[in-house]
């Protein structure tokens, strides 16, 4: 043989992105490749670059080159594999994905040939495996072969489009192979060898089947041939493949010669954030200066030295590395929100920021609070700022989105994707389904393997199954564990992020392919928030909270009914009631404080001031539980144990959290300060704590903590002490930024709930279901603290809960939408109505409201809605059933050949009659 068997590259892997179709994550792949001594790898998944980013990242890491490419379903029938030579083949990839998924219902994707030709510029063509276009027309005749083979060379040329082979140890695709040479040698076209990869190891194929089976609905039982014939589409070395292609060296020296002409690498992404439009005379910079100027001297009264160094460091931050306008651009969504009177607040890092805070996204004082800029932004840290907006859930939300959606246009934003990965339960009923166990016993396994235990970090799989009673050395119990451990983490299929927006300049879809979301009027992209983090893509996160609503309803309520304007941002400070009821665990319907857990925390922490209020917010948590640092931080609190700290260098990070660490910044500094690390290694350490396969990358860091703090003589025992700290947060670290912004809605709620309650149970009860607590247990709670309530009544309750003002008493109206069973469009014609004026009777509501049913005119009479349009002794819900009935269209068989004029015969409903009715009709009772 002529040529080196290192010549070799494989250019056609399927990642588990392939979503069902492949069964290794890209960085395993990556690792295999490295392993083997492959200088390059492509990846082409199918109809999409889902795992690219961490390809390109896993491959960076090793030293190989990433080639990036991807198979398109074509409408013909079979799949073309593309790979992008250079940055505009990228985009066209991107823009001819993008094309697909958008036009078509969700999986129906496919490319006709016109779209593979307008998007044809920097692309490469294989032909594919046994899936492929050329197989697929082969299998109808020679001529189909012969016509596709045409279409792709006058689309491709013939330097762009490669015939490809592969084997596997299979007669049928043997026989194909021999025509496929014919037919290159008969169009004048380059053979290229590939192994249609599926997996890593030739032992994951047993993965490889079940997903299989996932796809197809099926068991492994039934599967039958769609199951893999053999092993042998794993990663081989290039000896393999040159042993295997020994009578065709060229097509293994094309694979080299192919990928040598690869320029491109998602590090020439070409991604660029958008301008935001500035008056005539102003930069992004000067406006930005100006914008903060203002906000600061009015969130700062004085604006004093600290907080204008502070702001000054900060804005020549930005200015360093451009980025004025993501300022501009977050703000002006705040801007937006303001004007349509709907409340926003920023949370997370970006409570950091003085810059945020004088610009109104944050409410956080991070001067006053002496919070870490750095965890925010830094130009050591070399990745984008991350600002989360939270919003009211819902309606206003959406108001939000469809407006970033209009301002840059249909490809200049979209929702951030979220890869739905097997976790417990759903690892465990994809799997049950597929082994063909029995439901009773999948129901029983998922149950099991999802409660996972925070305390215990010895639990295993196995272990809980046979404390369950299970028998672990059953053989069909041991193959479930085995494959149940092996699909842990696996990529099932794409979702969307609860609210990330990319916002781009220019197309977003020449930079990632975009998808339909479920949701009408949504656009999403294919990378997940780590992936736009890790190729520099800046998204602004506008995420749905329940308490935004409450509070904004709150504030609508208290503004309308009492005559009063309350302002969030200027709550008195320390309001002694407050901390009353905080301290005596009065929470119920309180944000983050109304858990059981919270409510057994409270009266021992017994918060005073605000800071307590965002240990509290903090503290009971995955993370300090795990760690076991809730009781000691308490008991040092209560005055039972000394405040003591693993090493004396850490008593500056950790004083004002009595020695104990609860909070994600501290564990960075604590990192800097009893390990070395630089400032980027603990930006690795927090991109970790939110890694959803963190365990290896913890393992790695834990090892650089130890070898650190060794260097920094600290001793064993310290270190242990500190290492637990740290890895006890891998999974659930919570950042003070973030626990700061909590603790103002919780004690924005509170302020509510204790000064203004009628109008915060209204409020509760109209954004049901949030919290802890059913609507029925909120009643009895404001009623214990003296709110009164009134029943729904056609006559007096709108759609929603109201509050009225009964001589100066605030009183809560049950509204129309706790009727079970009455249609929203109901509710609002029985409101509508009323207004014009009130009804006279029941006959009167049946004629002015012709939408109104039987069935729901029946729900009002019982739920005792109707009581007012009767009179005297026969005002009871039992009176009201019987006239609704005679006026009911249609008539119920009682009444069908009767006279109106019959009198009600029935006697009132008893006390636990009427009890059962509420709770029957509204949920509720009163």
């Amino acid at each position: 043989m002529t040529e080196h068997p290192r010549q070799y590259v494989e250019l056609h892997a399927r990642s588990a992105f392939s979503f069902l179709e492949g069964a290794s994550l890209p960085e395993t792949l990556v690792e295999r490749a490295s392993d083997l001594g492959l200088p390059a790898l492509a990846i082409l998944d199918r109809d999409s670059l889902s795992g690219a980013v961490r390809f390109h990242m896993a491959a960076r890491q090793v030293g190989i080159r990433a080639l990036i490419g991807a198979e398109v379903t074509m409408a013909v029938g079979g799949r073309c594999g593309l790979l992008a030579q250079n940055r505009r083949g990228y985009q066209n990839l991107c823009r001819l994905i993008s094309r697909m998924k958008l036009r078509a219902p969700k999986g129906q994707a496919a490319a006709s040939w016109e779209d593979l030709e307008e998007h044809a510029e920097g692309l490469i063509c294989l032909t594919g495996g046994e899936e492929g276009v050329l197989a697929v027309a082969l299998q109808e005749g020679l001529e189909r072969a012969h016509e596709c083979l045409g279409r792709l060379v006058s689309i491709y040329g013939r330097s762009n489009l490669y015939v490809e082979l592969q084997r596997h140890y299979d007669r049928a695709e043997e026989a194909r192979n021999r025509t496929l040479v014919e037919l290159a040698e008969i169009w004048h076209l380059p053979l290229v060898a590939t192994n249609g990869v599926n997996h890593a190891r030739p032992e994951d194929r047993e993965v490889q089947d079940v997903l299989t089976c996932v796809r197809h609905k099926t068991t492994l039982a039934e599967a039958g041939r769609l199951l893999a014939r053999n092993s042998e589409r794993h990663l081989k070395s290039a000896e393999e493949m040159a042993r295997l292609f020994a009578d065709l060296p060229q097509a293994i020296a094309h694979t080299r010669e192919l990928a040598d002409r690869i320029e491109f690498t998602l590090q020439d992404l070409g991604y660029q954030f958008p301008k935001y439009p500035t008056p005539p005379g102003e930069t992004m910079n000067s406006l930005l200066r100006k914008l903060v100027d203002q906000g600061a001297r009015q969130r700062y009264r004085p604006y004093h030295e600290r907080a204008q160094r502070q702001i000054e460091h900060e804005l020549a931050v930005i200015e360093k590395l451009d980025l004025a306008g993501y300022f501009l651009i977050v703000w002006d969504i705040v801007r937006f929100c303001r004007e349509q009177g709907i409340l926003v607040q920023g949370r997370g890092s970006a409570a950091n920021s003085a810059v945020c805070y004088a610009l109104g996204i944050t409410a956080v004082d991070p001067v006053g609070m002496d919070l870490l800029f750095e965890r925010f932004l830094s130009e050591e840290r070399g990745e984008w700022p991350d600002i989360d907006l939270d919003l009211p859930s819902g309606e206003q939300r959406e108001r939000v989105i469809q407006y970033v959606y209009q301002r840059y246009g249909k490809f200049g934003a979209a929702m951030t994707a979220n890869v739905i990965t097997y976790r417990e339960r759903s690892a465990a009923r994809d799997l049950g389904k597929v082994l063909g166990f029995e439901p009773p016993l999948l129901d029983r396994l998922s149950k099991i393997l999802a409660a996972h235990a925070w305390e215990d970090p010895e639990d295993t799989p196995e272990r809980r199954l046979s404390q369950a009673g299970l028998d672990t050395n059953q053989p069909r119990l041991r193959h479930f564990l085995r494959l149940y451990e092996a699909i842990q983490d696996l990529p099932r299929h794409l979702g969307q992020h609860s609210g990330g927006m990319v916002i781009c300049q220019g197309q977003l879809d020449a930079i990632v392919p975009l998808e339909p979301a479920t949701m009408p009027g949504r656009v999403v992209i294919q990378w997940d928030k780590e992936d736009c983090a890790d190729m520099g893509i800046i998204k602004v996160d506008l995420l749905g909270l329940g308490m935004m609503a409450v509070l904004e309803d709150s504030l609508k309520i208290i503004r309308e009914v009492y005559g009063e304007e309350v302002d969030l941002a200027h709550l008195p400070q320390d309001d002694p009631k407050v901390y009353e009821a905080l301290q005596k665990a009065d929470t119920i319907g309180m944000f983050q404080v109304e858990s059981r857990a919270q409510m057994a925390c409270l009266p021992r922490l017994k918060p005073r001031c605000f800071y307590d209020l965002v240990v509290e917010v903090a503290i009971i948590r995955p993370g300090p539980i795990v760690g076991k640092m809730v009781h000691p931080y308490l008991r040092r609190r209560q005055g039972l144990e000394p405040v003591t700290y693993p090493h004396p260098s850490l008593e500056p990070i950790l004083k004002r959290t009595l020695g104990v660490p609860l909070f994600q910044e501290q564990l960075l500094r604590i990192a800097m300060t009893a390990a070395g690390f630089s400032g980027g290694e603990a930006e690795q350490l927090r991109r970790a704590f939110g890694f959803k396969r963190s365990e290896r990358r913890m393992k790695e860091i834990e090892q650089k903590l130890r070898e650190g703090m060794t260097r920094k003589g600290i001793d064993p025992k310290a270190q242990e002490e500190i290492v637990r700290a740290i890895t006890s947060f891998a999974l659930y670290g919570f950042p003070e930024s973030h626990a700061a912004s909590f603790a103002l809605l919780c004690y924005a709620s509170a302020y509510l709930k204790v000064h203004y309650p009628a109008a915060f149970t209204a409020a509760l009860l109209n954004n049901q279901p949030m919290g802890f607590y059913h609507p029925a247990t909120i009643i009895k709670d404001a009623q214990r603290h003296g709110v009164r309530f009134k029943p729904v009544d056609v006559n007096r309750s709108d759609v929603i809960c109201t509050v009225e003002d009964h001589g100066g008493e605030k009183v809560v109206r049950l509204g129309l939408n706790y009727i079970k069973g009455l249609r929203r469009q109901v509710a609002e014609a029985i409101a509508r109505e009323r207004l014009r004026a009130p009804f006279a009777s029941i006959a009167d509501l049946v004629a002015r409201v012709p939408v109104l049913e039987r069935d729901e005119l029946v729900a009002l009479a019982e739920a005792g809605a109707l009581n007012s349009l009767l009179h005297g002794t026969h005002a009871h819900r039992r009176a009201a059933l019987w006239e609704a009935e005679l006026v009911a269209k249609p008539a119920g068989p009682l009444f069908a050949d009767q006279s109106s004029e019959i009198q009600n015969p029935l006697r009132p409903m008893t006390a636990g009659e009427r009890l059962r009715a509420d709770f029957s009709r509204t949920g509720v009772t009163l």
